[in-house]
């Protein structure tokens, strides 16, 4: 077949087949060059890191050196095919698969459009997600970090010499017999850059026909003390500092206090996962109340999970700092979501949120929320959506 080589608008250029760019390459990947990994904040399972919490008091916050002027996002609207968790074998055979077709879309991404720097997957394209899991099922169908998954994604990441961004359920040996939901930052010469727990979830809102589930991912909310014993106060809100802009990334919804710390804490481009669906005015306003590049990475219609194929999919999309909307899916199938963030020019003019502190401190320093912090550290682990919903309705284990 022959080849050509293709010039895009930005003056980017990229190698393609010449009978179709819709179709996917086959073979090996194309090399590209390695980029150096940034410095970074200690976060979750990266060791222990500060006591003290990094936020600067003149309205600026720590980076490191850009190595671009402007770099390309890549926004992977994919489906989340759930693996069979009934033995160690078959979640094996599912997560291989479903890796594949990752490597096969990042690879059509990189080679047939202008490549990104950063892609950026949803929270469950390895492993796929379903609300009868038990505890012990996630425990098999979870990846580990470093795994064959993740070498699979590693090397990808470094032939290309681009971030790659993905959330997947994940045992950590410190951790044992919890469920944890990480969103792993590949560097382009293939190593974790950064691993970010999922901060809280959302609770009272989930229903299986009449009955009233919660979820049993441990979040650094729900294990917060043993967490800061562990990592340092710092990691709570992780910030990884890349030579492609300050990082955040966030399967939490309709928590805008979070993402108001982590541009506090130097935020530029937060990548935000969501399953099933989101609010897309809770991702536009997160661009607008924080003037930081924002993008949401939803699934795509997904065959073979316990709902309708295009339950709560599509609508991912790239917002810049002023909340506007500078790219987005066209349908709710698989496709790429692509922009480019001018970081060196909106870096020279960024400054922390400023907003009137004194007015709102007082009425949030005697705020008590409903479900307190470290819940799971004191009352135990549930075992299945059904145990968690008693555990965090039990009045013993709410504030009001």
């Amino acid at each position: 077949m022959n080849r050509k080589r293709i010039r895009h608008p930005d003056g980017s250029t990229s190698l393609a087949e010449e009978l179709s760019r819709r179709g996917f390459l086959s073979g090996a990947a194309l090399g590209a060059a390695g980029l150096a990994v940034g410095a970074r904040d200690a976060s979750a399972a990266m060791g222990k890191g500060p006591a003290e919490i990094s936020i600067r008091k003149d309205g600026s916050y720590a980076t490191v050196p850009l190595s671009k002027d402007s770099v390309r996002l890549h926004v992977m609207q994919t489906r989340v095919q759930p693996v069979d968790a009934s033995s160690s074998q078959s979640a094996a055979a599912g997560r291989k698969e479903n890796v594949a077709h990752m490597l096969k879309l990042l690879q059509n991404a990189q080679e047939w459009n202008p490549p990104g720097d950063i892609v950026f997957f949803h929270e469950f394209p390895i492993t796929g997600f379903k609300f009868d899991w038990t505890r012990k099922d996630i425990d098999r169908v979870a990846i580990d970090l470093p795994g064959p998954e993740f070498e699979a994604i590693a090397a990808a990441a470094k032939s290309y010499g681009c971030y790659v961004v993905f959330g997947s359920y994940v045992r950590e040996k410190d951790w044992p017999g919890h469920v944890l939901s990480i969103t792993t930052v590949v560097g382009p010469d293939g190593t974790i850059v950064d691993k970010h727990w999922k901060a809280r979830n959302i609770m009272g809102v989930f229903r299986i026909g009449r009955q009233p589930i919660e979820l049993m991912t441990t979040t650094i909310y729900n294990v917060l003390d043993r967490y800061i014993e562990m990592y340092g106060a710092d990691a709570v809100i992780p910030v990884t500092r890349t030579p492609y802009g300050n990082i955040c990334t966030s399967s939490v919804q309709r928590e805008p206090e979070l993402f108001r710390a982590m541009a506090l804490k130097g935020a530029e481009i937060l990548l935000r996962t969501a399953t099933g669906g989101f609010t897309p005015a809770d991702i536009e306003m997160c661009a607008t109340y924080n003037r930081v590049y924002t993008a949401v990475c939803n699934n795509a219609v997904s065959p073979g999970n316990q709902f309708f194929e295009d339950a709560g999919s599509g609508g991912s999309a790239i917002y810049d700092e002023f909340g506007r909307q500078i790219a987005s899916a066209r349908s709710e199938h698989e496709q790429l979501v692509s922009a480019v963030i001018p970081i060196k020019q909106y870096r020279a003019n960024h400054r922390q949120p400023e907003f009137a502190w004194d007015l709102y401190r007082p009425v949030l320093d005697q705020y008590v929320p409903r479900y307190p912090a470290s819940n799971f550290s004191k009352v135990g682990l549930p075992t299945d959506l059904q145990e968690a919903y008693k555990q965090l309705s039990d009045p013993r284990n709410v504030n009001w």
